[in-house]
C-alpha cells in the first residue's frame, strides 16, 4: 500500500481472544465500540482518562452490551464534545439495555454509569441509515448492514488522500433469519485492512430450518409430557426470532423480560427488519408476563421465552428456582454461552448461581445454535472474498479461536494477526 506522510494506528482495547468488551481505537481519536464482558464482576475494556480525553468520536456497530455496554461511562471523562455515530435503532435498543444495566447495578452494588450519562450519549448521538457517508477526524465513513441484530453495522473508514481503508465487521451474519436480511460480502466495500469477528471459527451452524424443526419438536414434546419449556433468550434479536419461530409452528409462548420492551421499540423501525408484519403477528398472539403473573404461568404445561440469554440475572432465574428439580421440564438455551456465565455453568455442571447460593438443575438442558454470528464456512468465505479483492492485513478478534483463525488466513496467503488486549499496530 502506498501511503502518505501519516499513518493509521490501531489499538485493541478489548475483545481479543475472548467474546465480550469489544473496543478498537483508531489514531487515538476514533473508538469502534466500547463494550462490557458479562462476568462476575463485569469486565471492561482497557481504559485510561488520557484515552477518554483524546477521543473525538465513537462509532457503535450495534447495541449488544459486549459492544456498547460501557459507552455511557465515557461521557464524564471527555470534554471535547464527544460525537457518537450509530443507526437509530441501535441507539433505541442501547438505551433500553443501558437503563437495565443501571437498574441491575443498583441491585448488586455495581455502578458503571448513571441515567445522566445515558442522556448525554443520546444528546451527542448522530443517527445514520446504512450507506450514508459521514466524516470523522479526517476519515470518510459508512455503515453497512451486518445482519446480526436490528441496526447492526459493519463500519468502513477510509482516507482517499492516503489510499488507506479499513472495514470493521463488528458481529456479522451472512444467513437470513425470520427476523433479518443477511449481510452480503458482495455489498461490503473493499478495504486494505479487515478487522473480523471469529466467534464461531471452527464451528459450523446447522441449517436454520432443520434447527427450527428440532427446537420446536423438543418444545412440543416437553409440553406433551406435562413439563415446562424454559427458553432463555437475549432480549435483542433472539427473543423476537424465537417468538416468530414458535408462532410459525402454531405454538403460543409466554414472553417475559426485556425482550418485550425491545419488540415494542422495534415496531417503530420496520425498515431495519425483514418482515415487520410477521413480527407483529407473532407478538400479537404471544402472552406477556411480568411480576406476580409468573406464578400463573407455571400452573399448566407451557413454553416461556425469557431473559437473560446467559442466565446472569433476569426472570429466567425465577423459573429455574421453581423448576430446577422437575425432570419433565427443560431449559432450551438458544445462543452462545460465554465462559464465566451461568449459562456456561449450566451446560458444563448442571448448576447455576443464585442469590441464595448454587442451584442444582435436574430439568433437562439442551442447546440450540440459533446464532446471530457467521459460522465457520461463512467466516472463511468472507475473508477469502476480501483477500481476493486485495485486502492486505486481517485482524481476528471477538472469539476464543481467534489465533487459529489467523493461522488459517495466513495459510491462504494473506497477512493476519490475532492481537492481544492492549496491543497496537501501526499501518504506514
Amino acid at each position: 500500500m502506498e501511503r502518505g506522510a501519516e499513518e493509521m494506528r490501531i489499538r485493541f482495547l478489548g475483545g481479543c481472544g475472548e467474546v465480550g468488551r469489544s473496543a478498537v481505537l483508531i489514531d487515538d481519536k476514533i473508538l469502534l465500540d466500547y463494550g462490557v464482558r458479562p462476568a462476575d464482576p463485569p469486565e471492561m475494556p482497557m481504559f485510561s482518562r488520557q484515552i477518554a480525553k483524546s477521543l473525538e468520536a465513537v462509532i457503535v456497530s450495534h447495541a449488544h452490551l459486549d459492544h456498547s455496554g460501557m459507552i455511557p461511562s465515557l461521557m464524564n471523562c471527555n470534554n471535547n464534545g464527544l460525537k457518537l455515530f450509530m443507526t437509530p435503532v441501535t441507539c433505541d435498543i442501547a438505551k433500553i439495555l443501558w437503563r437495565d444495566t443501571i437498574k441491575l447495578g443498583e441491585e448488586h452494588g455495581i455502578h458503571l454509569f448513571n441515567g445522566e450519562d445515558v442522556h448525554k450519549v443520546v444528546k451527542n448521538a448522530h443517527f445514520l441509515p446504512f450507506r450514508k457517508r459521514f466524516s470523522v477526524n479526517g476519515y470518510e465513513c459508512e455503515l453497512f448492514n451486518a445482519g446480526h441484530i436490528p441496526g447492526s453495522a459493519a463500519v468502513h473508514l477510509w482516507k482517499e488522500s492516503e489510499d488507506i481503508s479499513l472495514l470493521y465487521t463488528g458481529d456479522i451474519k451472512m444467513e437470513e433469519t425470520r427476523l433479518l436480511e443477511s449481510a452480503s460480502p458482495d455489498e461490503l466495500p473493499h478495504a486494505d485492512i479487515l478487522i473480523v469477528e471469529s466467534t464461531y471459527f471452527g464451528t459450523e451452524h446447522k441449517n436454520r430450518r432443520e434447527l427450527e424443526r428440532e427446537f420446536v419438536d423438543s418444545v412440543q414434546e416437553t409440553i406433551d409430557r406435562g413439563g415446562h419449556a424454559i427458553v432463555p433468550c437475549f432480549a435483542v434479536g433472539r427473543t423476537q426470532e424465537i417468538v416468530m419461530v414458535l408462532h410459525a409452528h402454531g405454538i403460543i409462548p409466554f414472553v417475559d423480560g426485556l425482550g418485550i420492551s425491545v419488540f415494542k421499540m422495534l415496531e417503530h423501525h420496520p425498515s431495519f427488519l425483514k418482515d415487520a408484519s410477521a413480527l407483529a403477528a407473532a407478538f400479537k398472539e404471544a402472552k406477556f408476563v411480568s411480576g406476580k403473573k409468573r406464578k400463573k404461568v407455571l400452573s399448566q404445561p407451557s413454553v416461556v421465552v425469557t431473559t437473560a440469554g446467559m442466565l446472569n440475572g433476569g426472570p429466567v432465574l425465577y423459573y429455574l428456582r421453581k423448576l430446577h428439580d422437575d425432570p419433565r421440564s427443560k431449559v432450551l438455551l438458544t445462543g452462545y454461552q460465554i465462559e464465566g456465565t451461568n449459562g456456561r455453568r449450566l451446560l458444563e455442571e448442571k448448576c447455576v448461581e443464585t442469590e441464595s447460593g448454587p442451584l442444582k438443575v435436574k430439568a433437562e438442558v439442551e442447546q440450540y445454535d440459533f446464532s446471530a454470528h457467521a459460522g465457520d464456512s461463512e467466516l472463511k468465505r468472507l475473508v477469502s472474498h476480501f483477500c481476493r479483492r486485495g485486502t492486505e492485513v486481517v485482524f481476528t478478534m471477538h472469539g476464543e479461536n481467534a489465533a487459529e483463525f489467523a493461522d488459517w488466513i495466513r495459510e491462504q496467503g494473506c497477512e493476519a494477526f490475532a492481537p492481544e488486549n492492549g496491543q497496537e499496530y501501526i499501518i504506514e
